[in-house]
């Protein structure tokens, strides 16, 4: 076995705390769904379930706080410029509590469109409303901790994200026993918990921003926080990723959608079997993260040598975790499924497709590895395009033309999906390297 290079201990260093911070996530649904599943009655976890995926479309849809804080917070880094990273999550905070803002002032509206899109039983929708409602007052610190997060993804630091991460999901669950099973207060205290904890969150970002800051922007550059001519850049790159995530949200709730209508079998194996592929995608995600960090400051620095070199190690890394994975998914899903669902007929629909479950990490691998390095260098467009060409001439075509393969037709047009994803976003890098235009904008100006 070749010895590992300084580079891949780097990249090392870099993923594993991303995937098990991303691991603990689950977590705190699984503990969530015990604890409200043994109240004797399941009103309440399904109530938390719909308002929870509600909140999540939501949140992750201002996922592009993150992603574009990282890209030119990186950029910054690698200039030397650590003033100026400071600048953008300045921005980045303001940003996110604008947004916070107008989340909590019109949650009235969307949270109504959201339980009408979702037709929750009557009996079911006081108290879904009533969970949102209280978790909507966590938007603040969720959005904000969003941007902290990619100053230090950025700065190639994941151990501190990871400690955010794990530290609020285990003071969620502590707070779970105590206000679900101690004081009884059921589903609102599953939100009183989750709202709490996310503060929580909040805070120790913000102390982990005091401990890590190396330099301080004078007045002058802080003055140009009030400018929003400055917001610009920051801007335009949350725009083109705000699109591309509303597309791949609008992806997977139209597979779930169209697996409904397949019947509620075929709905609850895709659940499950998607529950899975979100495993396998924590664990790229990882390498990914790495590759954010390690591209952005390398363009920062204009060190196109170190630029290609993270890309094609950390594309090695990602190849070998998405091979792993799916030889782990081929070796085990005959005691994995019946572990998941002890129903007969969604094991059965799950077996039936399990083809394209041990397929996907392989296939959506490139699309992770090269989202990191397009997030890193801060290039969001080609984000944008690739993902809309592959919703809508790949993704939507192909279900259309196998509907009659069903439940494989529905996989097999997932699947080509996320494997246009891939094949775009590197037709677009080799764009960019034959045109040698990864330094065209090399430095976040702020």
């Amino acid at each position: 076995m070749p010895v590992l290079t300084r580079l891949d201990h780097k990249i090392l260093g870099i993923a594993w705390p991303a995937i098990l911070s991303n691991l603990s996530i689950p977590l705190l649904g699984l503990v969530d769904a015990a604890i409200l599943g043994h109240l004797g009655s399941t009103d309440y976890l399904a109530a938390v379930a719909i308002g929870s995926a509600i909140l999540s479309f939501l949140y992750w849809g201002f996922g592009f706080l993150r992603m574009g804080t990282t890209g030119l917070v990186a950029k910054a880094a690698g200039a030397g410029k650590e003033a100026d990273s400071i600048v953008i999550l300045c921005q980045s905070v303001a940003l996110a509590l604008l947004l916070a803002a107008l989340v909590m002032t019109l949650h009235p509206l969307w949270l109504g469109l959201g339980f009408s899109l979702m037709a929750p039983q009557d009996h079911l929708l006081p108290l879904a409303q009533s969970y949102a409602g209280i978790r909507i007052i966590s938007a603040p610190a969720v959005l904000t901790t969003y941007a902290i997060v990619g100053w230090f993804i950025g700065h190639q630091n994941t151990r501190w994200p990871m400690l955010i991460v794990i530290t609020t999901n285990l003071a969620n669950i502590g707070l779970d026993f105590l206000l679900i099973v101690g004081l009884g207060m059921a589903s609102d205290g599953a939100a009183i918990a989750t709202v709490i904890a996310e503060y929580l969150g909040l805070l120790i970002g913000v102390f982990a921003i005091a401990h890590s800051a190396k330099v301080m922007p004078s007045r002058g550059q802080l003055q140009i926080l009030l400018s929003l001519r400055a917001y610009r850049t920051l801007l335009a790159s949350n725009v083109n990723l705000f699109i591309r995530t509303l597309c791949l949200l609008a992806s997977f709730a139209f597979f779930t959608a169209m697996g409904d209508k397949l019947g509620s079998d075929t709905l609850a194996a895709n659940a499950l079997l998607l529950h899975l592929m979100m495993l396998a995608a924590y664990g790229l995600d990882g390498f990914a993260f790495a590759a954010e960090g390690l591209t952005g400051n390398a363009l920062g620095g204009r060190n196109l040598s170190a630029f290609y070199a993270a890309v094609h190690r950390c594309a090695k890394w990602c190849a070998i975790t998405a091979a792993a994975i799916s030889i782990v998914f081929a070796l085990s899903t005959g005691f994995l499924f019946p572990l998941l669902t002890d129903l007969a007929t969604v094991r059965s629909e799950m077996a039936a497709v399990a083809f394209w479950l041990i397929l996907l990490p392989v296939i959506a691998a490139p699309s992770y590895l090269l989202d990191g390095v397009f997030i890193g260098s801060a290039e969001t467009r080609p984000m944008m395009i690739t993902m809309l060409l592959s919703t809508l001439v790949v993704y939507l075509p192909a279900w259309y033309l196998t509907q009659a393969w069903g439940n494989h037709g529905l996989w097999f047009a997932f699947t080509a999906f996320n494997g246009a994803r891939g094949l775009t976003l590197w037709i677009a890098y080799r764009h960019k390297t034959r045109a040698d235009s990864w330094l065209h904008k090399a430095t976040a100006h702020v």
